[in-house]
């Protein structure tokens, strides 16, 4: 098991991660999901050996790593970029880490054949990697990282340069593999769909911390903080006053919800849609009104965005039913 504690990193003299705790455990698939430059690279970088802390310690099975040296590790990386050798054909490829531990010929044979099964690519194996598209490029880059029998795997956005339905191709292929291989693994991703898609943890990265450690569905369902909802994209976050025990004054009317605070207090709510456990309606005169997939993206003043199964015409007035969450 992956075990950071407490981990603190600058970058330039400014806060970058703080106080940087979680576990990865054997099988388990955990994403990082944050902004661009929230931190996520450098904390892979750290778990490879590639940068240092500033305090705090990253322990696998116990054993502090401080001391271990990043090819002694045993982790597996895999980029966005590839990180692919144009000169070596895709059998050299896949065999190069273990050609780098001196394995015996046998065993560098049969396990690149298993490799490339696993992958889907046999039969490529003496093509060049410059001859493959995008996704073909990452799955030899994945049947690398694979081949050494790492402890650990780490992606470091391996999508990112991929068209969407390749990435969703390939995403489906990632998490069969993980899942078949049993390999502890940390994806790192700024895109939700991705990390809803292939983890079984999500990790929230937000101004240096983790402000959420769960399961995607229960993330979903309950975002709890304001930056969580904003950065997922889960209903409206709407400001509000607290103007007795149960009582929410917005700008969108008065609801009943009690968020423990006392009178006076400005709080945020996160507003869906919704007919089932609905907690109240609102009115809104609608903007705009976008299809996407199989709803439409209703948008009515103040940015609020609802999502309806039919599509109403702009210059509407709506009421809709909601449901509403407190914040913190």
């Amino acid at each position: 098991m992956l075990e950071l504690r407490n981990l603190v990193k600058s970058y330039e003299g400014k806060p970058l991660l703080r106080d940087i705790s979680f576990t990865v455990a054997e099988g388990e698939t955990v994403c990082l999901l944050g902004a661009s430059g929230s931190g996520k690279s450098t904390i892979l970088k750290m778990i490879s050996g590639l940068e240092f802390p500033e305090s705090g310690h990253i322990l696998f099975n116990g054993i502090d790593l401080a001391q271990t040296p990043p090819h002694l590790r045993d982790f597996g990386l895999v980029f966005q970029d590839y990180g692919l050798f144009p000169h070596l054909d895709i059998f050299n490829n896949i065999a190069y880490g273990l050609k780098m531990r001196n394995a015996p010929v046998a065993k560098i044979n049969s396990r690149v054949a298993e490799m490339m099964d696993l992958v889907n690519l046999k039969g490529f194996e003496k093509r060049k990697v410059t001859d493959l598209s995008g996704g073909e490029q990452q799955r030899v880059a994945l049947a690398r990282a694979l081949a050494s029998q790492p402890r650990l795997l780490m992606f470091d956005e391996p999508l990112g340069a991929l068209d969407r339905s390749l990435k969703e191709d390939l995403l489906n292929e990632i998490r069969g593999i993980l899942h078949k291989t049993k390999i502890p693994a940390i994806y790192v991703t700024h895109d939700q769909e991705e990390a809803f898609a292939i983890a079984d943890r999500i990790l929230v990265l937000h101004d240096g911390l983790i402000i959420r450690n769960a399961a995607p569905d229960e993330i979903w369902k309950n975002p709890r903080s304001a930056a969580v909802a904003r950065l997922l994209g889960i209903g409206n976050v709407i400001e509000g006053e607290v103007i007795s025990v149960n009582k929410v004054k917005t700008e969108y009317g008065i609801f009943n919800v009690d968020c423990g605070h006392n009178p006076g207090a400005k709080i945020q709510l996160l507003i869906t849609a919704g007919k089932e456990k609905a907690e109240g309606e609102i009115q809104l005169t609608v903007e705009d009104v976008l299809f996407k997939q199989d709803q439409f993206l209703v948008k009515g003043r103040g940015g609020l965005i609802i999502h309806l199964k039919d599509a109403p015409r702009v210059g509407d007035v709506i009421t809709v039913q909601v449901q509403v969450k407190c914040l913190e």
